[in-house]
């Protein structure tokens, strides 16, 4: 029997891909298909970092191909391919970064900074080319959670910085230029000039992804920033209790309004398991991030445990998912950076570089 590409597409049409819910045909992933004989060959171009998942999708693959009648073999190629995504639309994307993630808090103290910080690294992990930025001018806690206390960047040409690098991370922060024991007693405009010095004076060498940790709250500094960062989407970080949702829903609403999407919500603090006795608890309730997302229709990405390791660990310089890789809590850090990276990819493309520049001179 001859093998078709009809009948190609038709098996390829079973096959799900478990981090974007859709077949390959759907997504437009299946490419070059070509057919000899009963000799089959593809290649399938992920649009998100999954080292972790491409032997699996292969596999997957290759038997829904091999069971149409008349296959004989089959050749099938996983590649990722991950490019510039659209941002609010008065700005443009940086140069040298393809996407910036913003991960936000309406309030301090729901663990953003340890979320930032394990999504960057998971997405690095899936074999994507990541910077952390720490943007929280008051209170900066990327150097302490990723090992670079005390460390300063370098500048070759006294304009700009080099990002220091920890655990594959390109990462920037104002901790590596004060004291660690110095308040920044600064009021706002400072404060925004700052941080778009720190993201637009540092060269980031050819990210696919900027993970920014932002500041907790609503006010001007972090409106500010909405409105002249070129944020491709941003994920919210809440614990289960009401007085942490309701900020929460503050902050969400304000990227809302600034026409920066939701990539989804993270809930931390989830549950508590006591490591003597394994008894569960819900110790700040309940499902609140759950009823946030039903709200507003946005994804909840995960829930993490209230866990004793992940502080160690963050304090220690080697937060979950490097220090603890194998961990459970590692692994649903590396679920929600492939949910985070898929919701990227879903979004429309940044098709400004397209255009050419045009410029206007007196004759």
């Amino acid at each position: 029997m001859a093998v078709t590409q009809e009948a190609v597409l038709a098996a390829l049409k079973q096959v799900i891909d478990p981090n974007t819910q859709k077949d390959f045909v759907a997504t437009k992933s299946a490419k070059n298909i070509r057919i000899d004989g009963g000799a089959v060959s593809l290649d399938i171009e992920l649009g998100y970092p999954a080292n972790s998942q491409i032997d699996a999708l292969r596999q997957a693959v290759v038997g829904a191909i091999q069971a149409v009648p008349g296959v004989a073999s089959v050749a099938a190629n996983v590649t990722v391919k991950i490019v510039a995504h659209a941002v609010q639309a008065t700005l443009k994307p940086l140069p040298g970064v393809k996407n910036i993630i913003a991960v936000a808090s309406g309030k301090g103290g729901v663990g953003k900074s340890t979320t930032a910080a394990n999504l960057a690294l998971a997405l690095a992990q899936e074999g994507a080319s990541v910077g952390l930025l720490d943007a929280d001018i008051y209170g900066p806690s990327i150097p302490q959670m990723m090992g670079l206390a005390g460390q300063q960047p370098e500048s070759v040409d006294g304009k700009s910085m080099e990002p220091l690098m920890a655990h594959g991370l390109q990462t920037m922060s104002i901790g590596f230029m004060v004291d660690v024991d110095s308040p920044m007693v600064w009021r706002g405009p400072m404060v925004t000039q700052a941080l778009e010095q720190l993201l637009k004076q540092t060269n980031w060498k050819d990210l696919d992804y900027l993970v920014v940790d932002m500041p907790p709250g609503t006010g001007d500094t972090q409106l500010t920033l909405a409105q002249k960062v070129p944020v491709t989407g941003a994920v919210i970080v809440t614990t289960p209790q009401d007085i942490a949702l309701i900020d929460a829903r503050k902050g969400l609403k304000m990227f809302d309004k600034v026409g920066i999407p939701i990539l989804g919500l993270v809930e931390n603090m989830s549950i508590h398991i006591c490591s003597q006795c394994g008894h569960e608890e819900h110790i700040f309730g309940h499902g609140g991030a759950e009823r946030m997302s039903q709200d507003y229709g946005a994804e909840l990405l995960g829930a993490l445990p209230l866990e004793l390791s992940i502080r160690e660990m963050t304090d220690a310089g080697k937060p979950t998912v490097v220090g603890a890789p194998d961990s459970r809590a590692a692994e649903i850090y590396r679920a929600i950076a492939r949910r985070v990276a898929v919701k990227v990819a879903e979004r429309a493309k940044d098709m400004t570089s397209k255009f050419p520049n045009i410029v206007v001179k007196n004759t």
